[in-house]
């Protein structure tokens, strides 16, 4: 019942709601030319254990064998992968790579989970970069997976392990071709639609209440017979 009370006001207001329909999907469509398309790519890469295993021989003189400590306890490869996500998505590393929080290209790191509590379960590096150019999306991908070895080599030097035991970052799945991304322009455009619907029925039930209140005052304020100069229709308190 309260559906074809509605679809009965807005086909008597239609004056006002026609005009704020077309007004929404002019602006919905604004919004969708407006909102540049976005180019994202993507690298995988695993961590894997040197060929030699995770620690040297020993020798005669040092009967205790030398060990990478990033692998002396189990899920080791998990646990370096999230701590290369952790170091990667760092403010300090993101300057160093000339992103910006206000620029047109920016990268995130995962290792296959967005959820920061998953981080450990799974020894992958996944470099996701985005930007309005599709060559830069790209070169940031390039970039931050070169940069991950490089974090990889430096944190196995600090800790001293021996170089025969390092861990290995290996490309698994090269940087894709960037690939447009139109979900949130579309989203915007339904946002700014869903809200000019709205605003459109709101105002013709505006229009609605006020019109009714006058017609009651009318006719509340008027006597028994009319007078000879009639009684004014609703088009003509309009037109005033």
């Amino acid at each position: 019942m309260d559906f074809w009370r509605a679809i009965t006001v807005l086909l008597r207001r239609w004056y006002v709601a026609a005009p704020a329909f077309l007004l929404t999907l002019t602006a919905a469509y604004g919004v969708y030319t407006q909102i540049p398309v976005q180019y994202t790519s993507t690298t995988l890469m695993v961590l894997t254990v040197p060929p030699n295993g995770s620690y040297r021989p020993p020798n005669p003189k040092n009967p205790n064998p030398l060990i990478n400590p990033l692998l002396n306890f189990d899920g080791g490869l998990n646990m370096s992968a999230s701590i290369l996500v952790q170091i990667l998505n760092t403010k300090e590393v993101a300057d160093q790579m000339g992103v910006r929080a206000d620029g047109d290209t920016t990268y995130k790191v995962n290792n296959g989970h967005p959820n920061p509590e998953l981080l450990i379960s799974a020894p992958f590096v996944v470099i996701e970069g985005t930007s309005r150019a599709p060559q830069d999306a790209r070169a940031i991908v390039v970039r931050v997976a070169e940069r991950a070895k490089v974090e990889l080599k430096r944190r196995q030097e600090m800790l001293k392990a021996p170089p025969e035991t390092y861990i290995n970052l290996n490309e698994m799945v090269a940087p894709t071709e960037p690939q447009p991304q139109r979900g949130g322009k579309i989203r915007s455009a339904a946002a700014v639609f869903a809200l000019g619907v709205a605003a459109a029925l709101g105002a013709s039930f505006c229009t609605e209440s006020v019109m009714a209140g006058l017609r009651r005052r009318r006719e509340e304020g008027e006597p028994e017979s009319a007078p000879e100069t009639g009684v004014r229709t609703e088009e003509a308190v309009l037109q005033r």
